[in-house]
């Protein structure tokens, strides 16, 4: 991914809370524009409360543009997301919006388990899991909670709702990193 764009992530940013506001009824400022919105992109918007996931939703591809991506998975990670009640116009002032913008996945080629987990960085990789029609992802953040390889890939597969030592000759795996930008953090 390219250097980080601090600028976009601000407008990112001010766009997934304006959003939230939006559906929730509440006022917001206007989120500023940027160039980049009219392109492409694909997001993932994290909601924390008190340091807590509170909600979180994204794409994995660029199928629209990057301004309607970022609303649109933000309201969802705010309202829709099935582990967590609808976030609340009480909640809206706690809640701290983290956005990461995607890059393309790219499917990796490995002989087994071993070997793909060899080929993936901790930290810096996203990684989706796919067997069939059953996927799942995790983002680069995951590896916080999940640092060592074997245990992040466990427990993707029980997020794709298989067993943590399933493996099959159907299995593929693609990795995608981010550019992040959490509301709250310096930004230069």
């Amino acid at each position: 991914m390219p250097t980080t764009d601090t600028q976009l992530g601000k407008v990112l940013l001010a766009q997934a809370r304006q959003a939230i506001a939006d559906a929730l009824g509440l006022p917001a400022p206007a989120a500023p524009e940027h160039p980049q919105l009219a392109e492409r992109g694909a997001t993932f918007v994290t909601l924390t409360r008190d340091g807590e996931l509170r909600g979180c939703i994204g794409s994995l591809n660029a199928h629209r543009p990057l301004g309607q991506d970022v609303r649109d998975n933000a309201v969802s990670a705010a309202l829709r997301d099935p582990r967590f009640p609808p976030l609340t116009a009480a909640e809206f002032a706690e809640v701290r919006v983290e956005v990461s913008l995607l890059s393309e996945p790219d499917f990796i080629e490995f002989r087994d388990e071993a070997d793909a987990l060899a080929q993936l960085v901790p930290g810096r990789d996203g990684v989706i899991f796919f067997n069939g029609c059953q996927r799942a992802t995790f983002l680069p953040q995951v590896w916080e909670q999940l640092p060592e390889p074997r245990q992040f890939m466990a427990a993707l597969k029980q997020k794709a709702r298989l067993p943590v030592d399933f493996w099959g000759p159907n299995v593929m795996i693609a990795r995608y990193q981010v550019q992040k930008w959490h509301e709250g953090e310096q930004q230069e």
